[in-house]
């Protein structure tokens, strides 16, 4: 399959997976710039970074330049029985980038659903996030999990704690060495670490995956989660993007703050995941709601060099004039081109690196 080309910016973009989510019943949602800190230092293991820029207000507080926007969605969210909130963002977030390892601004995007969730939701929300993969590239995959699954696993195989952050760790790195290492310290069976191993390499297709899934499931008691997954997979089976969707329990967000369904997407080209998101229940839990959550975000500073790569043209029309050009001709000229749909550029020289689809010299 051709990949799809965009000539696109990422504030374009950001257009573009707003328009998306609209047409599904999402509504906009906008915070200020500053959030108390306490609200961040509380789930700093919930951010993709745990730097944050703070400074104190004038009346003493401690606020903190926004890192994050679903931990604000959650705390100024209205709750109501039966119903849910539906909100998309396209926010700039304050973090250390991955590049210079500075603070820099970020813009990124992102959807939540907050309050009677349900598996139509769930499956709306991993549907909305293939189709937001396909915006960039039709090369992507996304890769889902179910915590649920994996967390009956770890809990059966040893009661420690610090067997299940160890070997939740671990299993993301797809480090088996490790693993039985780990295993043999906290002297799980043999039968258990097979499983965990078996977890480890248990990746692709739903249709293969999850007739060697049920077995586990079953010894684990983990048949609940078993059904939601192969529910999910199974309204996902008639989407466009069933090619792209894949099984594997290697993605492992923080069991701290998320349960069930999980899921990363990737983009041909980019090391790391690009599209992070799931079920945070237990967040929600934590923060004192009583409402299901599922939601993700799409980190746009990671697809900055895949915009542009994608980017054919900076404008579609280079208008040339010069010190003698009439003045109103131009403006007429570039307005009519403007109206047509098209982007101008009206300069009086060649520009060295702008890329231009076609030009226009008007003194010639």
């Amino acid at each position: 399959m051709r990949e799809k080309k965009l000539d696109t910016s990422v504030e374009r973009t950001a257009d573009v997976l707003q328009s998306i989510y609209k047409q599904y019943g999402y509504l906009p949602f906008k915070m200020s710039k500053f959030e108390e800190y306490d609200l961040y230092v509380r789930n700093k293991e919930f951010l993709v970074s745990d730097n944050v820029i703070t400074f104190n207000d004038t009346d003493g507080r401690l606020l903190a330049l926004k890192p994050d926007v679903t931990l604000s969605i959650i705390k100024n969210g209205t709750y109501e029985p039966g119903c849910k909130q539906k909100v998309y963002y396209s926010e700039n977030v304050y973090r250390v980038s991955h590049k210079t390892r500075r603070f820099k601004e970020f813009m990124q995007s992102g959807l939540e659903c907050i309050g009677d969730t349900d598996i139509s939701d769930i499956y709306e929300v991993v549907s909305l996030a293939a189709k937001s993969l396909a915006v960039f590239s039709h090369d992507f995959v996304l890769d889902i999990s179910h915590l649920g699954i994996l967390s009956k696993v770890l809990n059966v195989a040893s009661p420690d704690p610090c067997f299940r952050e160890d070997a939740t760790r671990l299993i993301a790195e797809k480090n088996l060495h490790e693993i039985e290492m780990l295993c043999k310290k906290f002297a799980v069976s043999c039968e258990y670490t097979d499983i965990i191993k078996e977890l480890v390499g248990t990746y692709g297709d739903s249709v293969e995956v999850l007739p060697h899934l049920a077995p586990i499931c079953e010894r684990a008691g983990a048949e609940d989660a078993y059904g939601e997954l192969k529910v999910l997979c199974e309204l996902l089976s008639a989407s466009e993007a069933k090619e792209n969707i894949k099984i594997d329990f290697s993605v492992v967000n923080d069991m701290n703050y998320y349960n069930g369904i999980v899921f990363k997407g990737f983009l041909n080209g980019i090391p790391e995941g690009v599209l992070s998101g799931g079920e945070y229940g237990t967040l929600m839990a934590r923060m004192g709601k009583s409402a299901g959550a599922v939601g993700f975000a799409i980190y746009l500073d990671l697809l900055e060099e895949i915009l542009v790569s994608n980017r054919e043209y900076d404008v579609d029309t280079l208008i040339v004039y010069s010190e003698k050009t009439d003045v109103a001709k131009m403006l007429a000229v570039k307005d009519s081109l403007i109206s047509q749909g098209k982007s101008v550029s009206a300069q009086k020289a060649v520009p060295e690196k702008l890329r231009y689809k076609e030009i226009i010299k008007l003194d010639e």
